[in-house]
């Protein structure tokens, strides 16, 4: 399992019942977590919360707020992200995938070259924000306007914005499918596709029916030598070892390499044990 280390301003304080009990910088957010099948460990801060996302009948759910501003700041390192309660219980930032980004930092410097990067279904940045830290070109592309947007605020908080960043709001098939008829290359691919999701006009993605095919159209982006492809799941039911044998059969069949995969986590401080957080896999040429 990939556990991030290096995060100061998030804690993962317990979880359990059905819940998970996290510290985002001085404020404590209790958040649904269904794999989370086990007794609470009985941690102080259940008795302190910032605010509650409570699910409803009907899958839905809200935020009870008991003392939460509107947003705030977190850090990670150098980087910097504007955090809020969002609906479907999110805040903006998956801690988890800090593992992910410790790995795309580390690449890009360790190359010795000029990188360009496509950053698909980017949400608020964290990739990146990761990549361009490291002195990567990045192309962030998203459907969301408003993820887009929230993610450019990162970057001036991490104060990145003069990084050469192209921030785009599109359909990620139909703006990689441009890419491949204007030329454009990139030396690598990150991707966080959802399980299900529609473009800005109504485009449908569901990610068992979509990845396969999608992943090998952005082959055609890939440039001639290639540094890494990272692809990131949350889709029940999909284990880290389906991603690598998509990696696989998809692009280490044909282009050499190697794949890697594995689950995502972060350590529950009141236990000292992981809680699984979605799966990666990674390619590397």
């Amino acid at each position: 399992m990939w556990i991030p280390t290096e995060w100061k301003d998030y804690e993962l304080l317990d979880c359990g019942g059905g819940e998970r009990l996290e510290r985002w910088g001085s404020y404590i957010l209790s958040r649904p977590d269904p794999q989370a099948i086990w007794k609470k460990a009985g941690h102080k801060a259940w008795g302190s919360l910032s605010a509650k996302y409570n699910r409803s009948s009907d899958g839905g759910g809200s935020w009870e707020i008991f003392k939460l501003p509107q947003e705030w700041r977190i850090g990670y390192k150098t980087l910097t992200f504007q955090v809020k309660p969002m609906s479907f219980k999110h805040t903006g930032v998956f801690p988890e995938q800090a593992s992910n980004w410790e790995f795309i930092n580390g690449m890009i410097r360790q190359s010795n070259r000029k990188i360009s990067v496509l950053n698909l279904f980017a949400y608020t940045g964290g990739a990146t924000l990761a990549a361009a830290n490291a002195g990567a070109s990045v192309c962030h592309v998203d459907a969301a306007r408003g993820m887009v947007q929230w993610a450019r605020e990162n970057a001036r908080a991490s104060e990145l914005e003069d990084k050469p960043v192209r921030w785009i709001v599109d359909d990620c098939r139909k703006f990689v499918e441009r890419e491949i008829r204007r030329g454009r290359k990139y030396d690598a691919i990150i991707m966080d596709p959802p399980s299900y999701g529609r473009g800005p006009t109504g485009e449908v993605w569901k990610f068992e029916d979509d990845i396969s095919s999608f992943l090998e159209l952005c082959l055609g982006v890939l440039s001639e030598n290639p540094l890494f492809i990272l692809v990131s799941s949350y889709t029940s039911g999909l284990s880290p070892s389906v991603m690598d044998y998509l990696l696989s059969t998809v692009v280490k069949s044909r282009l050499g390499g190697k794949t890697d995969c594995s689950e995502l986590g972060l350590k529950v401080a009141s236990t000292g044990l992981a809680l699984p957080c979605g799966s990666s896999a990674r390619w590397i040429f």
